[in-house]
């Protein structure tokens, strides 16, 4: 251990990526978690409008939730290194051979400004190397909108969302196949929105992936 690295310990302590407690080697994943995540093993399958399947290693619930509300609010952005290879380890168990090329769900310029970043970019950005990929950018959302979370049953979701995307880079997109990234899939209607708008640019199919899911 370096003296920079010695320094930013004891300044900022090393805590778990998942139950926030520190952590005694420096990793960002500790063991005990490692070990009692909800992972989802073979129910982390999802169907939508549009794309075929959405996977997911983990389920939406408990340290998971509060995990994933730092990273998208609390401006937790390491943890895209974290969450990438569970993700990647699941695309390729279960959508290896599927996809030609890698991209994610964007947030919206006001959203981007607001947050200061877009974490479904970076966990793209993450995971695609692992994957022997590079993330690439397919869509853009140039209508702001309310945040999914506050809408309540599936037919208000999807109204929220209905033609909020569209392709930037239309050339990219003839004849392949999209895995599309996101954090989070609950009733997959952002997905299903963001599918169907590249499937109306020559997309040829587009499958899925996301940190975590909730439980039907």
């Amino acid at each position: 251990m370096n003296a920079l690295s010695a320094l930013l310990d004891l300044l900022y302590p090393p805590r778990c990526a998942f139950c926030h407690k520190l952590t005694e080697d420096r990793s960002a994943f500790c063991s005990r978690c490692r070990a009692s995540l909800p992972y989802t093993r073979g129910g982390g399958e999802k169907h939508g409008n549009f794309f075929s399947v959405c996977w997911s290693p983990l389920y939406y619930e408990k340290d998971v939730r509060a995990s994933l509300h730092r990273y998208k609010f609390g401006q937790a952005t390491g943890y895209a290194a974290v969450y990438a290879p569970l993700v990647a380890e699941c695309i390729r168990e279960r959508l290896d051979g599927e996809y030609d090329l890698i991209s994610w769900v964007p947030l919206s310029r006001k959203r981007l400004r607001e947050r200061g970043y877009d974490q479904s970019r970076l966990l793209a950005e993450a995971v695609a190397p692992l994957l022997g990929g590079e993330a690439v950018s397919t869509l853009e959302k140039p209508r702001n909108t309310p945040k999914q979370s506050t809408m309540g049953a599936a037919e208000q979701r999807r109204a929220n969302i209905a033609g909020a995307y569209r392709v930037s880079e239309p050339e990219r997109l003839a004849g392949r196949r999209v895995l599309l990234l996101d954090d989070i899939v609950t009733t997959g209607a952002t997905l299903s929105e963001c599918a169907g708008t590249l499937l109306s640019a020559g997309a040829a199919g587009v499958v899925c992936a996301t940190v975590a899911r909730t439980r039907d």
